[in-house]
């Protein structure tokens, strides 16, 4: 336990690590909330108190200011420095898991998979409209088959949502039809789902922090998080302050931080990369992304593209095997642009950044409680726009009482690896290697 007082603190003031800004992205430089939150100082109570400043962590505290709790949310960097103001936008039906879901819960699980599919749409468009969040909303993304085997599937899953009575926003697209929906001979069909889309997620994710502390939030950036506690009387402490609660929530991965033994192992990080070119003509962007759909496509090991709103390409993936960021992500993630996309091969690249998102083991979201008043919510295996505001629901209605979902989330058994803080990145490298040669043969 950390016990600070003024004088430890003062005499620990070089050992405190500073907020870092946010890193070269698109994102970042076309944010339009510049806002900047204080560090926390001092000792502050509220109801809740939720850790990190990510969709995760914002989404929770906007939810719970809106059922009337008193919260404070504390971000280490700034807020959407992670992975939720760095992603691909792809705001996508559904989370990742699901058949493991379905397996361990039968009938429950495939309600619950149902239930929740849009959950996510339907909250990100109820703020868009109540707090007038500028974050280039727009509708369609398409799965595309990066294999002929790969339609097999998604022809099946097509089908089985009509059967479900959940597939009107949805079409299946042929190999022969795929030039009318993208200028690219990469790919062998695909489905389109109408009901999702992309956005700018930096935007959201401050405009979501911007409407919470309208209702009464109190953000504190630059606040890491040292420690915590969630007995009896919940704590948390950060290098400069403390905050005191009846209930703490740890929004976003914390990996094997805070000595929770119960999450350890259970999700290793990823790196992701994306680069932004220069704004197209309108007659460049009819030739690759006629109908501004956001694009995934079905290997393990993906690519994912859009146009963002000033019609740049946004071409992003996992672009190595070996978990090392590599020293140039243009001149790594830009040829693979220019296969799928020839006609770009003289479009300058801009932006380049990339980040680290967590991975779960069995690619579920990791939703659940670790003491009667610490819950967690993390571990999104790259779905995390639709998801963390899905989890984040789930998670302050058990806060509320209501605990139906939560429980069902709380009964998936999640797989630990060991020893995964000595030879997490080596277990992850392997992994990747074996997703890229099986999506390869």
């Amino acid at each position: 336990m950390w016990h600070l007082s003024f004088t430890l603190a003062r005499a620990k003031q070089r050992a405190i690590v500073t907020a870092q800004d946010y890193i070269r992205s698109y994102y970042a430089a076309t944010a339009n909330n510049q806002t900047r939150y204080p560090a926390l100082e001092g000792t502050v109570k509220a109801d809740v108190c939720v850790i990190g400043g990510g969709f995760s962590g914002v989404a929770t505290a906007l939810t719970l200011a809106e059922r009337g709790r008193s919260v404070v949310l504390l971000e280490a960097n700034r807020i959407g420095w992670g992975a939720s103001g760095r992603n691909g936008g792809q705001m996508i039906g559904g989370i990742s898991g699901e058949e493991t879901i379905k397996r361990q819960l039968g009938a429950a699980g495939a309600k619950l998979v149902r239930d929740i599919r849009y959950r996510g749409h339907e909250i990100i468009e109820e703020r868009v409209a109540k707090y007038g969040i500028a974050c280039d909303l727009a509708y369609g993304w398409m799965e595309v088959a990066a294999r002929p085997r790969h339609m097999a599937h998604m022809r099946a899953y097509v089908e089985g949502r009509l059967k479900d009575g959940d597939g009107d926003q949805i079409e299946v697209v042929e190999a022969d039809q795929m030039t009318q929906v993208l200028g690219t001979h990469s790919y062998y069909g695909g489905y389109i789902d109408r009901r999702s889309g992309h956005l700018h997620p930096l935007n959201l994710c401050r405009g979501e922090a911007a409407a919470a502390a309208s209702l009464g939030v109190k953000i504190f950036e630059d606040s890491r998080v040292i420690n915590l506690s969630g007995g009896a009387k919940p704590w948390v402490q950060t290098e400069r302050g403390r905050v005191e609660a009846q209930t703490v929530v740890i929004g976003g991965e914390i990996f094997n931080r805070f000595g929770q033994s119960r999450l350890k192992g259970m999700m290793l990080p990823a790196g992701s990369y994306i680069i932004a070119t220069e704004p197209l003509t309108g007659a460049e962007t009819a030739t690759v992304d006629p109908q501004n759909l956001a694009v995934a496509d079905s290997n393990v090991v993906l690519d994912y593209f859009r146009m963002s709103a000033d019609r740049r390409m946004l071409f992003g993936g996992r672009c190595n095997y070996t978990n090392r960021d590599p020293h140039d992500i243009a001149a790594v993630m830009r040829p693979r642009m220019v296969e799928v996309f020839p006609q770009l091969k003289d479009a300058r690249v801009e932006f380049k950044w990339g980040g680290t998102i967590a991975i779960v083991v069995n690619r579920v979201p990791a939703i659940g409680r670790l003491s009667p008043n610490l819950y967690y919510l993390q571990g999104y295996s790259g779905h995390g726009v639709n998801a963390t505001h899905i989890a984040a629901e789930i998670v302050s209605d058990a806060i509320c009482g209501t605990t139906e979902k939560f429980d069902l989330f709380a009964r998936i058994k999640h797989t630990q690896l060991p020893l995964s803080e000595q030879f997490g990145n080596y277990m992850l490298a392997l992994g990747m290697l074996y997703y890229r040669i099986r999506d390869l043969m």
